[in-house]
């Protein structure tokens, strides 16, 4: 890594992070890093190159060569692999159940950990994920933890999914919501929780422009 500044954001899903994070990397002009994002990616890439998920070294290698690219433009976050664009395909559902078994193979961890290191380039890097501060950036500049109670992201979630014309049902969203806390709160390695030097910002109560004035003074 360089000396290039480093504002990580960390949080469990719905808290509102990468929504801040990329706004901020806008206006800094700094380059951004979804790191969640970079799991799919690898795992659509086994799915595009037919490797089987039980091919650990053959997985770790493709972590290894990743060719992945960010574009933020004003319609949202571009994800390019090997040049193509799959911004769609990897939130399809096939890839994030590929995406959680990969996510648990150390050896692939280890790979995509200098994958996202190597993400920080001058002038800055703005990244959101739930190991940022604490495990892949633990000397960046500036930390936030960004949360919000279970009930709050998921009445987030079930507006996104009813814009998108998608039944979804409440109850079961927040109670897939806690149980994902839970695990990744309680896994071995990299668990989600907030560095010991972060800001810790709830979100429950506050809305988005709210929440960027407040990391953005806290950056600047």
């Amino acid at each position: 890594m360089n000396n290039s500044p480093v504002l990580t954001i960390d949080g469990p899903s719905g808290s509102g992070k990468g929504t801040i994070a990329q706004m901020l990397a806008r206006e800094f002009g700094w380059h951004y890093l979804d790191s969640g994002a970079i799991y799919r990616v690898l795992a659509y890439a086994t799915l595009k190159h037919n490797i089987d998920l039980s091919e650990e070294a053959n997985i770790v290698k493709m972590a290894e060569q990743l060719e992945l690219r960010f574009q933020l433009e004003d319609t949202g976050l571009k994800v390019l692999l090997e040049g193509e664009e799959v911004s769609e395909h990897i939130r399809s559902e096939k890839a994030g159940n590929a995406a959680s078994k990969v996510a648990v193979i150390p050896a692939v961890r280890t790979a995509l950990l200098q994958r996202q290191r190597d993400f920080c380039q001058p002038p800055g890097l703005v990244t959101d994920g739930r190991d940022m501060g604490t495990v892949v950036f633990p000397d960046a500049q500036f930390k936030v933890f960004l949360t919000a109670s279970a009930e709050e992201r998921a009445l987030r979630r079930h507006k996104q999914l009813k814009e998108k014309g998608i039944e979804s049902n409440l109850s079961g969203l927040i109670k897939e919501i806690s149980e994902r806390d839970k695990r990744d709160s309680e896994r071995e390695v990299a668990p989600l929780k907030a560095a010991k030097d972060a800001l810790i910002l709830d979100s429950t109560q506050l809305g988005i422009s709210t929440v960027y004035e407040k990391v953005r003074a806290f950056c600047t």
